[in-house]
């Protein structure tokens, strides 16, 4: 449901963090904490050194850009609770679209992994927070795609629906022509028709050539359709376009391994995937990774 993805504390290796840290706590010795932890902070969240990150943070700063980056470093860990703290402390100072965004993924989050007796009710403050930072920002194009998402996917009696999600994807063509096409696609495989929406992914492509997202959301597609020798293809120009991103190889691992096709490439793919030392909070956690290529190992 959520664009973006639960990482995981050790998502870049975590020797790796505690050096980085240790040297950026050398550098500010006797200097002003804000004068420099907030950009090697924000440097490690960017690394996926979450834990890291929060230690060179003061949980008790009024700073609404300091609020933000521990809610993103929580958020990131699954510790949806205290993100939501810092999240709201952040907005209460700076009441931007950004923080109202975040709050609604979080309180989206929430309501996945919540006793289902509670879940209704952070749905519906997901919806309300989510609408807040479009208001407040009819160009953000993350809050408007998780909208998308949320009225595309919710039940009608949490405040989702069809012609909603509709009338945000127009929202979407106008800020971002190509995300505009592809949110068209979503529309159009929801109801199954399924020859829309592939020539809507396929304009998304041609719109942004050099988006690696979209040719990857174009081969997952054709997989799904059972069109392996299409798909195997179009993850090859996937490949080709960025031969060293680790979303391509997590993609095409998913795929294969869904398809129950072709294990050995996936889990070759998957080791590659967890050795990889460039990974960023919007690629899948490895532990996530770690869950497929059990998968893989235990054939299930």
């Amino acid at each position: 449901m959520w664009r973006i993805m639960l990482g995981n504390s050790l998502g870049y290796p975590l020797k790796y963090c505690k050096a980085f840290s240790g040297l950026v706590l050398t550098l500010i010795a006797g200097v002003s904490l804000y004068a420099q932890v907030n950009p090697k902070a924000e440097d490690l969240y960017q690394r996926t050194c979450y834990q890291e990150s929060l230690r060179l943070l003061d949980q008790k700063s009024s700073d609404p850009d300091v609020q933000n980056l521990i809610g993103r470093d929580y958020f990131m860990m699954g510790d949806f609770k205290k993100a939501i703290d810092n999240f709201q402390q952040a907005f209460d100072a700076a009441p931007t679209s950004d923080n109202a965004m975040w709050l609604g993924r979080t309180w989206g989050r929430r309501a996945e992994t919540s006793n289902p007796f509670f879940a209704p009710s952070y749905a519906s403050k997901a919806r309300q927070w989510l609408e807040k930072a479009t208001e407040l920002d009819p160009k953000n194009s993350d809050a408007l795609a998780d909208l998308f998402d949320y009225y595309l996917e919710a039940p009608g009696f949490l405040g989702g629906g069809y012609d909603k999600a509709q009338a945000v994807a127009r929202q979407i063509s106008a800020v971002d022509p190509a995300e505009g096409y592809f949110s068209r696609a979503k529309l159009a495989e929801k109801k199954n028709e399924y020859d829309a929406a592939e020539a809507q992914l396929r304009r998304a492509v041609e719109v942004a050539p050099r988006e690696v997202g979209h040719v990857i959301a174009l081969a997952k597609f054709l997989a799904k359709q059972g069109r392996s020798e299409e798909s195997d293809a179009v993850f090859a120009k996937a490949e080709r376009l960025a031969p060293q991103s680790p979303k391509v190889w997590y993609a095409r691992a998913d795929t294969l391994i869904k398809q129950k096709r072709n294990l050995s490439e996936a889990r070759q793919l998957l080791e590659k995937y967890l050795q990889s030392s460039s990974l960023t909070p919007d690629d899948p956690s490895k532990s996530t990774a770690q869950k497929l290529l059990r998968q893989v190992e235990t054939g299930a």
